[in-house]
This record gives C-alpha cells, sequence and structure tokens, in this order.
C-alpha cells in the first residue's frame, strides 16, 4: 500500500522538480521524502476536494462520503496499520501531518478520518485476534467503512472508570445495557468498540472491551446532536437494551477494558492535536489573505503593526504546538513514554486553535463573522478540540502527574 501511495504522490508532485517546505510550516526540520510526499499529497487534496465544499458540508450538516472514500484510496484512512495487514504502514509522524492537512481543509472531515484511524483501529489493530481482523478491521481500512469509539457516558463526563454500561455473562454472549454519550461517526459506523463493566466489584479493573457490529439487535441510535462545529461529522448516543454480543467478540481480556481505553486516548490525543493544528493554519492562512487584500487609509491592513502583532503571535503559538504534537508522534514512534508529550501537544495544539481562529476572526473584522467568509466556521470547528479526547483541564492534570511522577513525587 505504502509503494502505491509513494506512486499516487509521485504523480502529483511531477511537475515539480523538488519538493519544497510547504508554507506556514515549520523549516527548522527537513522531513523524509516519504512524509514530504505524504504531506503535498494531502494538502493537494484538501485544496480541491475539501476547502471548496468544507462551508457546505458545515451547513447542510452533511457526512463527506465520497471525500472519505478517496481519503481511503489514497492510504488516509488506515495510516498506522501494517502493509501486511492491508493498511499504509507508516508512522505517527505520517499520521500527525495526515490529519493535519485534511483538517486544513476541512475540520469535520479531518476529525472523521482521526476517529477510525486511533479511536476505531487503534485498539482493534492492537488488541483484536486474527479471525476478528477479518470482520472489524479489513473493511474499515480504505473508506468502505468507518468505526467509532463508545467510552463517555451521559453521566460519567471525564471519569473513564465508571462505566454503568454492562456487559453480563450469559454462557455463549454478553447481554449489554446502557448508553453511550458522543460517539464521533457514530450514525454512519459499521462498528463500535464499546466499553462496559463486567465485573463491578474490581471498578475500573473490571471494564472490557467488546467489538459491536452495526445493526444489531438491541442497539438503537440517539438523536444527532445538533453542534457548533464539526458539523459534518455525526454525533449520538449508542443505546443498548438486552443487545446480545458474542463471547467471541471480547476486545483482549475481561478486565482490560480501561488500559486499552486509557492507551488508545494517549494516541488518539496526537490525532486531535494534529486536527487543531489544521484547523489553525487554515485560520491564520485565511487572516494572512484577507490582510493582504483589504485596505484601509489607502493601504493594505497587513501593513499595520497592529495586524502584523496578531500575525506574529498566531504564527509562534500554532509554530510552536506544532514542534510540540510532533515530538509526541516521534516519541510514539520510538517506542518511548509519551503520555505527557501527547497532552502537552494537545493542549497547546487546541488552545493554539482557538486563539488563531479567534485572532483571524478580528483581523477580518464584521467580515469574519459572516458565513461569506470561512474564519466563523474555523472559530467554530476549533472550539471542540479543547473539549474532546480530554479537556484542557484534564490535560494539566496529566501533565503535571507525569512532571511530578519524572522528579519522584507522588501526585496524590
Amino acid at each position: 500500500m505504502a509503494a502505491v501511495f509513494a506512486r499516487t504522490a509521485s504523480k502529483i508532485c511531477r511537475l515539480s522538480a523538488k519538493i519544497q517546505a510547504c508554507r506556514g510550516y515549520a523549516n527548522i526540520v527537513d522531513l523524509p521524502e516519504t512524509h514530504q510526499l505524504l504531506q503535498k499529497t494531502l494538502r493537494d487534496f484538501a485544496n480541491s476536494e475539501l476547502a471548496p465544499i468544507a462551508g457546505q458540508l458545515d451547513k447542510d450538516k452533511q457526512f463527506p462520503k465520497e471525500q472519505i472514500k478517496k481519503l481511503g484510496e489514497l492510504g488516509a484512512m488506515s495510516v498506522n496499520i501494517s502493509e501486511e495487514d492491508g493498511g499504509t504502514g507508516l508512522d505517527y509522524l505520517a499520521y500527525a501531518i495526515a490529519i493535519e492537512e485534511i483538517s486544513r481543509g476541512c475540520g469535520g472531515t479531518g476529525c472523521i478520518v482521526s476517529v477510525n484511524n486511533s479511536l476505531y483501529l487503534g485498539p482493534v489493530n492492537g488488541w483484536a485476534r486474527e479471525d476478528q481482523k477479518a470482520q472489524f478491521m479489513t473493511p474499515f481500512l480504505h473508506g468502505d467503512s468507518v468505526g467509532c469509539f463508545a467510552l463517555s457516558e451521559p453521566g460519567n463526563g471525564s471519569d473513564a472508570g465508571a462505566a454503568s454500561t454492562t456487559a453480563v455473562d450469559m454462557g455463549d454472549h454478553y447481554l449489554l445495557n446502557g448508553t453511550k454519550a458522543w460517539c464521533t461517526n457514530g450514525f454512519q459506523a459499521d462498528a463500535a468498540v464499546v466499553f462496559a463493566t463486567t465485573d463491578k466489584s474490581k471498578k475500573h479493573k473490571g471494564i472490557s472491551a467488546l467489538l459491536v457490529p452495526k445493526p444489531t439487535e438491541g442497539l438503537t441510535l440517539g438523536k444527532k446532536e445538533d453542534k457548533l462545529g464539526i458539523r459534518c461529522t455525526s454525533t449520538v448516543n449508542l443505546i443498548f437494551e438486552d443487545c446480545k454480543i458474542p463471547k467471541e467478540n471480547l476486545l483482549g481480556k475481561e478486565g482490560e477494558g480501561f488500559k486499552i481505553a486509557m492507551m488508545t486516548l494517549d494516541a488518539g490525543r496526537i490525532g486531535i492535536a494534529a486536527q487543531a493544528l489544521g484547523i489553525a493554519q487554515a485560520a491564520l492562512e485565511c487572516a494572512v489573505d484577507y490582510a493582504g487584500k483589504r485596505e484601509a487609509f489607502g493601504r493594505p491592513i497587513a501593513k499595520f503593526q497592529a495586524i502584523q502583532f496578531k500575525l506574529a503571535d498566531m504564527t509562534m503559538r500554532l509554530e510552536a504546538a506544532r514542534l510540540l504534537v510532533w515530538k509526541s508522534a516521534l516519541l510514539k514512534d520510538a517506542g518511548k513514554e509519551y503520555s505527557k508529550e501527547a497532552a502537552m501537544g494537545k493542549l497547546a495544539a487546541s488552545e493554539a486553535a482557538t486563539y488563531v481562529a479567534h485572532q483571524s476572526m478580528q483581523v477580518l473584522g464584521g467580515m469574519g463573522y459572516v458565513t461569506d467568509m470561512p474564519a466563523e466556521r474555523h472559530y467554530r470547528d476549533a472550539r471542540i478540540t479543547e473539549i474532546y479526547e480530554g479537556t484542557s483541564e484534564v490535560h494539566r492534570l496529566v501533565i503535571a502527574q507525569g512532571i511530578l511522577k519524572e522528579y519522584g513525587i507522588t501526585a496524590r
């Protein structure tokens, strides 16, 4: 798959004698050629296939089915799955670059791709048996199907260990009851990784992960949430009422669910951080373009120091966040501990996204407040990145605990 991808990317780059660093990106490091090809390919795709329709997708709350299929053909739906398993076979730095470029074109589409890659395929690839992969991984590699991740519940918020959804052992199957909330891709998904309590006495160590196909008898969907941003994604509740799940659909072992969820979220934070970077990059480019064209007092507003200071601060925060995100991806690729760094990258990128999008609207003035320009959509899309995959407050706790641990101090 990687070879096919490289050939596709080469065709796109054929007119360029040399791939130059994309405008607005950190130039203190040279990405490997494969990563540059990936970056250029997906940037071109975002420019031609996503950015022109992102506003309409947002307005209509329309799932970009055709674009997801094309991204699957480019290898973007299974970036980290090995070529032996049918995936693209690239690393997590490549994944971060891919999500950023897609999100630069459409933040909602970036979210859909991120959820399928890290929240669904991540745990399936890591814990599924070979016989499970045929049903729950292979169809999800190339955009034909998408998956979702069902951990949160209406009442537990950030307390991932407080799962009230239960999976009762009935001999040859589990009887699943409860409600899972905020399931991105939930409406379109053909399968979900669902976390449920199999032994209440063990608390978080009694949580297990189940692979649940859709549709399944006993599983119904709640209403699609009407959201502030990333409106082309579907966000629904999964409601389980005496839902029979075969024993062979257990992912990993009983009681491993909490560990699977936490490890999945660590990796998933890199994807959401990259989504935030893409939204911020789009917002910055929108502001720079407008400032160069809009004239006031006889000259472009880009020549005013007040505007220049805004652009400088926007760029500085974006570049700093990008390096943190790339560092966390590189640590993961190297097999090193990266939880603290992933939290730092996600926190920095999400707060940079909301800041840059806010300042972009300010540069545009009244035009930033109307839907004729994409600035207001960037502003709305950016806001969720500080909330899902762990709130900013949770990430500060994770970072602080990581720091104290490094110095041999108990955080609690």
